[in-house]
């Protein structure tokens, strides 16, 4: 996604830096009562705000918690590919909660990430974490922003990745550039294995993660989201992916989330060379790749 969107790129940039994270369910509430006010587009003002998390340390047992939900193997002394995201969240929902972000909290669909971890980092070790909006652009549903979450040892970044968010909203038409297509057809990978998923997974996650948006806690809070049940956390499903297909120490991985996993339910693990997808029936759910990096 291109950086540097905005009515006219003349906002300054700053960095604050923040003593620890911020509490999610606050940023929550926030957030939902400013969405009805929020008029998204593709050229508004975004924050330019860097946030700074220096000094952090990793919670080992809420760690454990989510390499347990997530497949990953527990002990080791090294944080699972995608553990830096849920350490830069409150962060990023902090930037996201705000006034001056352009975009509706409640809606956002978290549409892809682009994790590139350059050295596996140790759960025992200690970060500088930086999270800032790097940039608005038009989707052909409505708005898309791109997030980027660093972490640092020293001035070495070793793992960063940047989320987009989309904001659906009325468009003139596809963006400039972009065509109005049918979804990619390709063929299926080989199923590897089929996972039927409890209910309560979406509760689970929440707690060893943090993010207890009601949409993947309970039927009841779901269904005033327009979900018929509870949907699994787009952040679990390629975890859950990743734990299966493996990572190399240093690595790009990028994954889609194409569709909603409803919970409970039953999904199949497909996965060919560095490519895998997560399925239900012929949906797509999470499609992504796994690509080591030349060291």
């Amino acid at each position: 996604m291109a950086s540097g969107g905005g009515s006219d790129g003349s906002a300054a940039e700053h960095t604050s830096v923040v003593t620890r994270p911020p509490a999610l369910g606050p940023l929550f509430a926030a957030g939902a009562l400013r969405s009805p006010f929020k008029r998204p587009a593709p050229d508004a003002e975004f924050p330019r705000t860097r946030l700074v998390l220096p000094r952090l340390r990793v919670d080992l047992a809420r760690l454990a918690a989510y390499e347990r939900v997530c497949g990953f193997p527990t002990g080791e002394d090294a944080l699972p590919v995608t553990y830096p995201h849920v350490l830069g969240f409150p962060l990023a929902m902090r930037l996201m909660s705000g006034r001056d972000f352009p975009l509706p909290l409640l809606g956002l669909v978290h549409t892809s990430i682009e994790i590139t971890r350059y050295q596996a980092p140790a759960a025992s070790g200690e970060y500088e974490l930086t999270v800032y909006v790097d940039g608005l652009a038009p989707h052909r549903r409505g708005t898309e922003a791109a997030v980027v979450t660093e972490l640092r040892v020293g001035e070495d970044v070793v793992w960063e990745s940047v989320s987009t968010y989309l904001a659906r909203h009325r468009t003139a038409g596809p963006a400039r550039g972009e065509q109005e297509r049918e979804p990619e057809r390709h063929e299926p990978l080989p199923a590897l294995a089929e996972w039927r998923l409890a209910g309560d997974i979406g509760r689970r996650y929440g707690a060893a993660s943090g993010d207890r948006n009601p949409i993947h806690l309970h039927p009841l809070t779901a269904r005033l989201f327009g979900f018929p049940r509870a949907i699994a956390h787009g952040m679990w499903t390629v975890a859950r992916c990743l734990a299966a297909h493996g990572t190399p120490q240093a690595v790009l991985v990028r994954a889609e989330f194409r569709a909603p996993v409803l919970l409970p339910g039953t999904v199949t693990y497909a996965a060919d060379g560095e490519r895998f997808e997560l399925c239900g029936g012929e949906r797509v759910h999470v499609s992504g790749s796994v690509v080591p990096l030349a060291s």
